[in-house]
């Protein structure tokens, strides 16, 4: 055994150290160790919260020791003769009083009445930083860092010279402490040490989003139990935004939530396969189809007048999109052609329209035409109903979406149509929620195309507003986050989402991204360093570094890493 664990040894050891008065070098890595050898009068909670939130590998050692009462009240009362000395001896001498020495012999009868009365122990702490880099640079501008932030909270701290072999030995799980630089503190200030104020986003409900970095806790978390459950990811192209959503798609179908889905490059096809979900292609020439004019079934409690009126502004919208930029008066034409359209199938407010037969698009165009300054407008619809885009919108719908997992993929439309296909599936999908009330989420992928139309930015924006009495919660990814917040509706969608992923960044958006969430340079620099798969996850005013992982079934079933795929495929 004692063979073994000696091998085991000379395995985990470095091949050499080189010891130097300020630092070692073990391998390639700079070791420097600190101890901490003054605090302030007080210590609050919390004091310890920059440096253990600080994005970079450093290791702290903890040793408390419990001291004696009786010898502790014994050395008290010796210190508070001697300063009490020293305060008649100044009296004697006419000297003006020395406010530090009355100071000091208030704190000390405090303790030994409180030490007396076993309200407080005494123990003796010592506190020791290890941090690691790379180049002998890189190790002084993080020595500077953790200086400054303790100092910043009157807590000062010293390298350990000609000690730092000593040091590293302290920092290491051995429980010897070889420094041996240690504070007397009674259980109040002792007890701010523990635990380590980390943000903690642990609950009895929800589903576990990832691992928390800072404290290695789990991230599990209810998005329905905040004030909105919408969600926003932004992060750069291969950074895991996708992965990380189809992770949260199949732990929220084990919880029960129905899922909706906007997929702009047939990414969870696969997904919705293997759960038996529904995948529709919307496509020029896919068999499926929406029709835009679909009668929107009346939720319970609202007047079909009022459904049918917020429809017409939703499809105006729509027609704004595929006409291009309006004038007042061709708007104003537009709105009165949709409301004849309907009426010429006897859909008018405050009738009985359940029964009716919609419209389809090339009834617009026909209205449009026969209207006095229409016919402009129904040329410019012409593509759309009769030219070659006529196979997308002018057909009645022939989709059901009594499924939990829905996918709509819209990966084989041209560019030129993606913002209005992401419109009219959004609309369809809006009318079958407010129908009937149920937990759902909906995904939202490269929500960017969204933005680039303020028509459909608006529309994205009254829909995350409005989610939260669907019971609703909408997530909004993107990859193109100065796209997304160039739009005046950018940022209200983000204030409208109370959880916030925010994945690797690149230094040409990390400004922007820091601006709009608010971040600290410490946050600025993990979104720039992170690996794939790690962030930042807010959620409400709570926030932590987050990893996340998945299982190893989880994972083969929600990849898209091309190479992974292919093996799995040569199998």
């Amino acid at each position: 055994m004692a063979e073994t664990f000696s091998e085991a040894k000379k395995i985990i050891a470095p091949a050499g150290v080189e010891v130097g008065a300020n630092s070692l070098k073990i391998g390639a890595k700079l070791v420097k160790t600190f101890f901490v050898f003054s605090y302030p009068r007080y210590l609050g909670t919390g004091w310890f919260e920059p440096l253990i939130n600080l994005p970079f590998l450093f290791d702290i050692s903890i040793f408390v020791s419990p001291v004696d009462t009786g010898t502790a009240l014994k050395n008290l009362r010796k210190k508070s003769a001697q300063i009490e000395s020293q305060i008649t001896d100044q009296q004697e001498k006419g000297l003006v009083r020395d406010p530090v020495l009355e100071t000091a012999l208030q704190d000390i009868e405090n303790l030994r009445d409180t030490l007396q009365q076993a309200q407080e122990k005494l123990f003796s702490a010592g506190v020791y930083v290890a941090i690691y880099a790379d180049t002998a640079e890189e190790l002084a501008k993080l020595e500077s860092r953790i200086v400054s932030l303790m100092e910043a909270q009157l807590v000062y701290i010293k390298p350990a010279l000609f000690q730092q072999l000593e040091g590293f030995f302290t920092i290491l799980p051995l429980a010897e402490d070889r420094i041996s630089v240690a504070t007397p503190m009674n259980s109040g200030p002792l007890s701010s040490f523990f635990p380590f104020v980390s943000e903690n986003l642990t609950s009895d409900e929800g589903i576990m989003y990832g691992i928390n970095r800072h404290n290695n806790s789990l991230v599990i978390f209810d998005r329905f139990s905040l004030e909105n459950a919408n969600q926003v990811v932004f992060a750069k192209a291969g950074s895991g935004k996708s992965y990380a959503t189809k992770l949260e798609i199949v732990r929220s179908l084990m919880m029960g939530t129905d899922v909706l889905v906007i997929d702009p490059e047939n990414e969870y096809g696969r997904l919705a396969e293997a759960f038996g979900g529904s995948v529709f292609n919307i496509s020029l020439s896919s068999e499926e189809h929406i029709n835009p004019f679909d009668i929107p079934i009346i939720p319970e409690g609202e007047l079909p007048g009022d459904v049918l009126r917020s429809h017409i502004v939703n499809l105006a919208g729509l027609a704004k999109l595929m006409l291009g930029k309006l004038t007042a008066e061709e708007d104003a034409l537009l709105d009165r052609a949709i409301t004849e359209t309907y009426a010429s199938r006897e859909i008018i407010a405050g009738q009985n329209f359940s029964d009716a037969k919609p419209p389809l698009l090339e009834d617009l165009e026909t209205v449009l035409r026969n209207l006095e300054g229409g016919r402009g407008l129904s040329e410019r619809l012409y593509k759309f109903t009769k030219g070659s885009f006529s196979g997308f919108l002018n057909q009645p719908t022939n989709v059901d979406i009594s499924n939990r997992l829905i996918v709509f993929s819209i990966r084989d439309l041209e560019d030129e149509l993606r913002p209005i296909a992401m419109y009219v599936i959004l609309n369809f999908i809006w009318n079958l929620i407010r129908a009937k009330l149920k937990q759902r989420i909906m995904i939202i992928d490269e929500a960017w195309w969204m933005m680039k139309d303020e028509a459909s930015a608006a529309f994205l924006f009254g829909l995350a507003k409005r989610a939260r009495k669907y019971y609703l919660g909408v997530s909004t990814i993107t990859q193109d986050v100065e796209d997304f917040l160039r739009s005046p509706y950018g940022r209200p969608i983000i204030t409208n989402s109370s959880l916030q992923l925010l994945l690797k960044q690149s230094p040409a958006t990390i400004d922007i991204v820091a601006k709009a969430f608010d971040l600290t340079e410490a946050e600025k620099n993990l979104l720039l360093s992170a690996e794939v798969g790690t962030g930042l996850f807010f959620a409400g005013r709570q926030h932590v570094a987050i990893q996340i992982i998945a299982s190893y079934f989880e994972d083969h079933l929600i990849t898209t890493n091309p190479k992974q795929l292919l093996e799995e495929r040569g199998k």
